[in-house]
């Protein structure tokens, strides 16, 4: 081979070389890993619980005339009173045991009779019902609502009448609301559907607060600034004395008549949370028939829990309910519960004993 054959071999040769040298160099290339493209993600949303506010505690009140507490506004319809006979043949009582409160009043004759009231736990029936008072109107326009009785002296029907409450009569329009039971013998027979006579006058508004109450029991102004005391010995007239004595047990004063336990229709005896001894003077300008005074003031000894305050009570209309309070005019607070409310003539036989 001459010299320029032999040159033109090598650069041929270093021609190949460098070709391949570049087509390796693209395959490389090719090969490498992809460079990652930098993104920016947006955190996930971090969720927010849903807090329901917490229910609200149901708003009680005292009940107007129990103090026990009910639902604020569930209060509803008339306050029933009635004119309850306490003649011993009358006894015992229909639904006497579920009165919120019972006001105890001298009456012809030396005995006693009731005007009970009834809102917080409204009986099927009640009774007996007798003839009204003339201090009746002053006891129950403050009470609103609805009285039942058998009827009376015109004159006295003429002054309940002329009262801003319903009169249900024996005899009236409401006649179908009562009727005589054959387990007791006229006059003291007369029987009250209770229940219904209520429904029907349901629009009535319900009674206004008669007393101050607590919510808590040793919190009543006797139980808390009273001194211990078992109870009262009561005189109506020289025929008719009343006994309350405290009983522990139940937290309840015990009632009698007479020296005898006074009891309901099943047996059980009578009893009250508060019982309110109030000294009246006796108005005699009706003859025999004797008027509680009741508008104006005097003494009263207020028990509770088992110890008795001095108090005053004051009226200072017929509108007004009784106002009790103590020796530094602040207002008495009594204890939730049935309160029997005994109107004590100062002469004619009455007297008040603390035991």
């Amino acid at each position: 081979m001459t010299i320029a054959a032999r040159r033109r071999a090598r650069l041929g040769a270093a021609v190949l070389a460098m070709a391949a040298m570049a087509l390796a160099g693209c395959a490389a290339s090719s090969d490498a890993a992809p460079v990652p493209i930098a993104t920016t993600v947006p955190p996930a949303p971090t969720p927010t619980a849903t807090v329901e506010p917490a229910p609200e505690a149901p708003q009680t009140v005292p009940h107007p005339l129990r103090g026990t507490p009910v639902p604020a506004g569930g209060v509803a319809g008339p306050a029933l009173s009635a004119k309850i006979d306490n003649h011993p043949a009358a006894r015992p009582q229909v639904g006497l045991e579920r009165a919120d409160v019972v006001f105890e009043e001298l009456v012809e004759g030396g005995l006693t009779r009731y005007v009970a009231v009834w809102s917080s736990d409204i009986p099927d029936e009640i009774g007996p019902v007798r003839s009204i008072r003339p201090m009746d109107p002053d006891i129950v326009e403050p009470l609103g609502g609805v009285i039942a009785y058998s009827g009376g002296q015109q004159r006295f029907v003429d002054m309940m009448l002329a009262t801003s409450v319903h009169n249900a009569i024996h005899g009236g329009a409401d006649d179908r609301f009562m009727h005589r039971t054959s387990g007791k013998a006229a006059p003291h027979n007369v029987i009250v559907s209770a229940r219904e006579l209520v429904q029907a006058y349901a629009q009535i508004p319900a009674p206004a607060p008669q007393f101050a109450f607590t919510s808590m029991p040793l919190a009543a102004s006797a139980a808390a600034y009273g001194r211990s005391s078992a109870g009262f010995d009561l005189s109506f007239s020289p025929r008719q004395s009343r006994q309350w004595q405290w009983d522990a047990g139940s937290g309840r004063y015990l009632r009698g008549q007479n020296e005898a336990t006074d009891t309901d229709s099943s047996g059980a005896p009578l009893s009250a949370t508060n019982v309110v001894v109030v000294a009246v003077d006796i108005d005699w300008a009706y003859g025999e028939i004797p008027r509680t005074v009741m508008i104006g003031s005097g003494a009263a000894w207020i028990a509770t829990g088992g110890k008795v305050l001095e108090a005053t009570w004051t009226k200072p209309s017929r509108e007004a309910p009784i106002q009790l309070t103590n020796a530094h005019g602040v207002a008495i607070h009594l204890a939730p519960g049935a309160t029997w409310v005994e109107l004590v003539p100062t002469g004619s036989g009455g007297s008040v004993s603390v035991r």
